[in-house]
């Protein structure tokens, strides 16, 4: 099974820990940092905008991914959230493996 960091931004803290909760109570992922007050400078519907959110950074399987991202639209508030998944090209071997056992989510 491949293993993978997802990265989602919200626009704050309480929302990254809603999403969080949730994702990581039913198993979908093992773990998620959440990173406050991140700036991020964008291209949105024809402007440039800035806006201060919260970053999560999530460990879970590839096999899930589809799973997470159904899960998250349900809670985001954002029209088109930031969800993008990242390959763990290599690890400490009980790290991954911890992974492995604690996502069981079904897809």
């Amino acid at each position: 099974m491949e293993h993978i960091v997802v990265l989602i931004t919200t626009p704050s803290k309480e929302e990254a820990e809603k999403i969080a909760n949730y994702l990581v109570e039913n198993h979908i992922v093992a773990c998620v940092n959440i990173v406050e007050k991140v700036n991020s400078v964008f291209f949105w519907q024809g402007n440039i905008e800035k806006a201060e959110e919260s970053l999560m950074i999530i460990k879970t399987k590839k096999g899930v991914f589809k799973k997470l991202i159904e899960e998250v639209r349900k809670m985001h508030s954002y029209t088109v959230p930031e969800i993008i998944a990242l390959p763990i090209i290599d690890g400490f071997e009980d790290y991954l493996k911890w992974i492995e056992e604690t996502v069981s989510c079904k897809t």
